[in-house]
């Protein structure tokens, strides 16, 4: 019985860790659902559940796009970081002109729908399993094909993200005017939902996002054991550069080459021949694996259709009422510009978060598949890790928030911001440690040395794990509740715009996320690039902790 325990799990190690997740995931939507039915207004679940089948589809994608640019056009770590980055900060950067469309024609609903229609259409884009001929690596038709493809993608989510962020905040802005009416006690109590209202919302987000990334990873194996072939990270690299340079190969190349061959099942002549094959073979399980990005995308917009009745549109500013005073019109704009200012100087802070955050596409996803033993795991299923996390670590959050608020303790949201910095820092001052105790040189250093010598130095999945676990519990300070501050904060008439300048922060923090592959790669000693994130988020903190009285202030 162990036995065949053990020979399942070393066969589907990929099906059965999802399995298990499941086993896990599944209970906790139920009380998440039990719990927004009771304590939430009622369209907090419809619209969380149109969310989480566009993020499901995002994050398939999400999860294989750094390596699966490296493995189909035999381009470099910084090369794929670079394009991975740009397309990142324009997913973002993009939701500041969808929101100021849907502010200025009032149709979130409409421009939600055209984001995904949008989507579903940039993703069947890259599900079309076209290669360039001849030598790769370069600039080549079929790669800006696929940039255009990711282009349309981060258009159609500049048009969905942030408005329906904004929807949502009118959600608990009507859920507070009706518990208003009852009396000062049962205001305060509904204006206490609203952080757990994003955390839920955010929790759904998440829910797609810890079983996408077991898609792409599921179809390529699928299809490389029908043509009696077997995964490995490392063999797409030595391909590439066997077409692209035989003469450049070195002794330890071919003997690399050879090994990692056999390991795969291959039995011929290792030569240009098996490397074409084996890369198209590879890389047309990937493709395949967007399909189910556009079945998401599709699912959404069917859910978003079905109940997008019962949702609210952000209210339209009010006119101005001639017997107002010039004294009280000039308070409202000084109270807005207050407002506004509190909300930069938010902005500006979280950017460091969101670059050392989304590393987890970048270095850590570089660091998994070198760095770290993924015999039977590909290094694209670690990103499961914190998306799992997020939901398992919510209601325990939720939990410490509200004991903490009953005691009279509560910490306030630009507070929480800044405990999760800290925390950010913890996770990279975890990984420094690691690689000064494993030694680790630079990543390029890495990749030259025998196969033996690599698989020796190699860390256990607890190092991920762990580091995973130090970042999704600074998310869970930092992202739902950022979302949650940005609706209490802007103004009423701003609400897309506002959603928009949220979601352009993380932009330009994304910007600059593929300086962590170069960092990585470059510097001499692997812990170098970690001390970087570490010192950066460890500043943010302290910037954050010295406007904490201010920013409360203005909330209140």
């Amino acid at each position: 019985m162990l036995l065949s325990i053990s020979q399942f799990w070393q066969e589907h190690s990929a099906f059965a860790i999802l399995l298990c997740i499941l086993a896990i995931v599944i209970p906790l939507l139920v009380f998440y659902c039990i719990k927004a039915h009771r304590d939430h207004p009622k369209g907090l679940i419809p619209a969380a559940i149109a969310n989480m089948g566009e993020r499901f589809g995002y994050y398939i994608m999400n999860a294989v796009l750094l390596l699966f640019l490296c493995s189909k056009f035999g381009i470099s770590d910084d090369a794929a970081g670079w394009i991975y980055a740009v397309f990142y900060f324009l997913i973002y950067v993009l939701s500041l002109p969808g929101g100021m469309i849907a502010d200025r024609t009032q149709k979130y609903k409409g421009t939600i729908i055209c984001g995904l229609l949008s989507m579903a259409i940039g993703y069947g884009l890259l599900s079309i399993p076209v290669f360039s001929e001849g030598p790769s690596g370069g600039v080549s038709g079929v790669l800006i094909f696929t940039c255009f493809a990711l282009f349309v993608i981060a258009f159609g989510n500049g048009l969905f993200k942030g408005n329906l962020q904004a929807i949502v905040g009118q959600l608990y802005d009507n859920f507070e005017a009706e518990a208003a009416k009852k009396g000062p006690e049962a205001l305060e109590i509904a204006k206490s939902r609203r952080d757990s209202g994003f955390q839920i919302f955010y929790v759904f987000i998440n829910i797609g996002g810890v079983i996408a990334p077991f898609i792409a990873p599921l179809l390529r194996e699928f299809w490389l054991k029908a043509h009696n072939l077997a995964y490995n990270s490392d063999l797409p690299r030595l391909c590439h550069k066997l077409l692209n340079s035989a003469e450049n190969m070195t002794a330890g190349d071919h003997a690399n080459l050879a090994e990692l061959a056999g390991k795969v099942g291959y039995e011929g002549a290792v030569d240009s021949g098996f490397c074409t094959e084996y890369l198209q073979i590879f890389n047309t399980g990937v493709h395949f694996s967007f399909i189910a990005s556009v079945m998401a995308m599709l699912i959404s917009l069917a859910v978003f259709a079905w109940v997008m009745k019962r949702l609210p549109n952000p209210v339209k500013k009010a006119k101005a009422d001639s017997n107002v005073s010039a004294t009280e019109v000039n308070n409202d704009a000084k109270e807005i510009k207050q407002r506004m200012f509190a909300l930069y100087a938010v902005l500006l802070v979280v950017v460091f978060f969101w670059f050392s955050f989304h590393q987890n596409g970048q270095s850590l996803s570089v660091f998994a598949r070198d760095f770290v033993k993924t015999d039977n795991i590909a290094p694209e299923i670690w990103q499961c890790i914190n998306p799992f996390f997020v939901i398992v670590l919510t209601p325990v959050i939720m939990l410490l928030f509200g004991a903490l608020a009953r005691r009279n303790k509560d910490i306030s949201t630009p507070k929480k911001i800044a405990f999760g910095m800290g925390i950010t820092a913890m996770a990279y001052i975890f990984l420094l440690v690691i690689s000064i105790v494993f030694n680790y040189p630079s990543g390029e250093e890495f990749k030259g040395l025998a196969e033996a010598v690599k698989e020796s130095m190699k860390a256990g999945p607890a190092v991920l794990i762990l580091t995973y676990f130090f970042l999704t519990v600074a998310e869970l300070f930092i992202s739902p509740l950022g979302l949650s501050f940005v609706s209490k904060i802007a103004p009423k008439h701003l609400q897309g715009i506002c959603q928009g300048l949220w979601l352009s922060s993380t932009a330009i923090g994304n910007l600059f996320i593929a300086l962590g592959v170069t960092m990585l790669n470059s510097f001499p000693y692997q812990w170098e690039c970690w001390a970087v994130f570490a010192g950066l988020c460890i500043v943010s903190m302290g910037v954050m902790f010295s406007m904490v009285n201010w920013l409360e202030r203005v909330t209140k």
